[in-house]
């Protein structure tokens, strides 16, 4: 599990890549890697599925079609969008069975093919936008716009009761039996922690007493951050709003490893802050 929470292994080279010769000198450099990334999101991986796998840098170097992701240990790697001849898999699924660096390149290829493949286009004239800085921004001809990838940030909490309870629930769209933490996007002019304090009584109808920081996550379904809190609960009276979920329920240690033994309750991907959250909560480790 990748806890994103340490230095990153990716360098992104950030005042490097603004220079169009030194990107294409990468390119060209032995050893360098090109991720495959198909329009579904689906990742080219190796024969276990178990990481991501790059494909040696071949032909002409197009900064309008390949975009750099950065170097790990000295390596540059790139990505493109196009169909994957051979295994691959959902972000899902690897982010649920590799960490550290390959984990990194991963979301960021995901994230940045669906922007260059959604967004080509400026917000302010509406001309078609040309990749820069090694595919890290899009800068448009005509009126000189620079745009940046767009992170949606988000907040998911695990609400704990006075008993040391954990709130869990489910959207109507989610299979039967499938449960989680309370998430929601974050509103224009909301902080963080009013959009925890929003959502939380929105869905389940819970104030909470106090807030505090837990952790995040890029979550590129399709440009998510989602950002990740411990709360207290002033009570556990709920109020469940049947638009934002379907049901909510107050879970001790004991019933939730009962619900999940008995096949009642499933658990969020391991790839998810959602599951480290819960997890964490299940070890005592939220403080």
């Amino acid at each position: 599990m990748h806890a994103w929470m340490s230095e990153a292994s990716l360098d992104r080279a950030d005042n490097r890549r603004k220079v169009p010769e030194w990107v294409s000198a990468q390119w060209r450099r032995p050893g360098a890697r090109l991720l495959l990334v198909d329009s579904d999101g689906q990742v080219a991986t190796d024969e276990t599925g178990s990481g991501p796998a790059g494909v040696p840098t071949s032909g002409n170097y197009n900064a309008q079609l390949h975009t750099f992701l950065g170097l790990v240990d000295g390596i540059p790697w790139f990505t493109t969008e196009g169909p994957i001849i051979g295994p691959s898999a959902s972000l899902r699924h690897l982010g649920a069975v590799t960490g550290g660096a390959a984990l990194e390149l991963t979301v960021g290829a995901v994230a940045l093919t669906a922007w260059h493949r959604l967004e080509p286009h400026c917000s302010g004239c509406g001309a078609r936008t040309r990749a820069t800085a090694g595919g890290l921004t899009r800068r448009c001809p005509v009126c000189g716009r620079v745009q940046f990838p767009r992170t949606d940030p988000a907040v998911i909490v695990a609400v704990i009761d006075p008993d040391d309870r954990i709130l869990l629930g489910r959207q109507s769209s989610w299979d039967p039996g499938r449960m989680s933490v309370l998430a929601g996007f974050v509103d224009a002019g909301e902080s963080l922690e009013q959009a925890v304090h929003r959502e939380v009584f929105e869905e389940s109808g819970v104030r909470l007493r106090e807030v505090r920081y837990f952790g995040s996550q890029p979550w590129p379904f399709p440009r998510s951050l989602m950002v990740g809190f411990v709360a207290d609960s002033v009570s556990a009276e709920l109020t469940i709003d049947r638009d934002e979920i379907e049901e909510a329920a107050w879970f001790t240690r004991a019933d939730l490893a009962a619900d999940l033994a008995e096949g009642r309750v499933i658990m969020p991907g391991k790839a998810s802050i959602a599951h480290r959250l819960i997890t964490a909560w299940q070890g005592r480790l939220l403080g």
